[in-house]
């Protein structure tokens, strides 16, 4: 039996096949948006660090590593995304968790204003800041006439502490909000009823389920701290020490023009938010694999349960 060629195939049969291929169409200027603004910026930045503007060289790296100067700009912005991060996700978890009993209403009220101040970043909130916490901001002069408040410097570590924690806790609560629908009402109260305190239903119970969703919105958070700039310079105009502050200086100043030196730092971040996700993807594989084996463990125990239950039926 011969087999047909291509020009003998039914027009039914082209037609299938063209269908069957239509959804990868769709993607064709996702593709086409995706390579321009991800692939090829991230292949010209790792190719140019690795260059001193002539040939292939190591200098780029060894700068930093000698460097006090970047190198505390790296350790600033780690300290900044690392707090920012743990006390915005600890707030927004209190939050979130508070929705949770509140009425509809309010609750719709405040997840939209929460949506509303996410997108309040930047220069903008920045001068928010200034006009309320700088050296003569209302509520600076309202804390110093009360004794509450000497000195607060919001152009220095704590005010962008502040500043980063505030822009912080929408986007956690907006993280997080999805993932308290796993918790079930009930399962409080029959922790209650087997003796279980509050405390102990948290521990045990609530903060084990929702274990992968905080250290995923954590990651989240901490990426966003990281690469924050455009509040920073507004808040300080440059003059902290920041390492997205360090690269912008370099691709765009007047004077120390070093595009280069600014891809290899590039880099370096990119291998810090690397490092963080596969220590995340870890140890939410690890929650995964604890939890399963919790539930094979307590398989067997049930079953004798139900065993010695039918067993006792059968004997009266």
């Amino acid at each position: 039996m011969s087999l047909s060629s291509p020009s003998q195939r039914s027009p039914d049969t082209v037609l299938m096949r063209l269908k069957q291929w239509r959804p990868l169409l769709w993607l064709v200027p996702f593709a086409v948006v995706f390579y321009l603004f991800q692939i090829s910026p991230l292949t010209w930045v790792i190719t140019n660090s690795f260059s001193d503007g002539t040939q292939f060289s190591l200098d780029n790296y060894r700068e930093i590593l000698d460097s006090p100067f970047i190198l505390q700009g790296f350790s600033n912005s780690l300290w900044l995304a690392l707090w920012s991060s743990l006390i915005g996700l600890l707030i927004a978890a209190v939050l979130v968790s508070s929705l949770r009993h509140l009425n509809s209403r309010i609750r719709d009220a405040v997840i939209a204003f929460t949506n509303m101040s996410s997108n309040f970043v930047g220069v903008p909130l920045a001068f928010a800041f200034i006009i309320i916490l700088g050296t003569n901001g209302a509520l600076t002069l309202i804390l110093r006439q009360l004794g509450i408040l000497d000195e607060f410097n919001l152009y220095g570590r704590w005010g962008l502490l502040a500043i980063y924690t505030y822009f912080q806790i929408p986007l956690g609560a907006l993280l997080l909000y999805p993932a308290f629908d796993a918790l079930k009402k009930d399962w409080q109260e029959a922790a209650a009823l087997l003796g279980a305190n509050t405390r102990q239903y948290w521990l045990r119970i609530a903060l084990p389920v929702l274990a992968p969703a905080l250290f995923g919105t954590f990651i989240i958070l901490f990426a966003n701290a990281i690469g924050a700039y455009a509040s920073a310079y507004a808040l300080t105009l440059g003059n902290y020490n920041l390492i997205t502050i360090r690269i912008a200086s370099l691709v765009s100043g007047d004077l120390f023009l070093e595009p280069n030196l600014a891809a290899a730092i590039s880099v370096l971040l990119i291998a810090i938010l690397a490092f963080v996700t596969i220590i995340n993807q870890w140890l939410i594989a690890q929650s995964n694999h604890t939890g399963q084996t919790k539930r094979r463990s307590a398989t067997p125990r049930s079953m004798r349960r139900k065993a010695h239950a039918k067993h006792a039926s059968d004997l009266s």
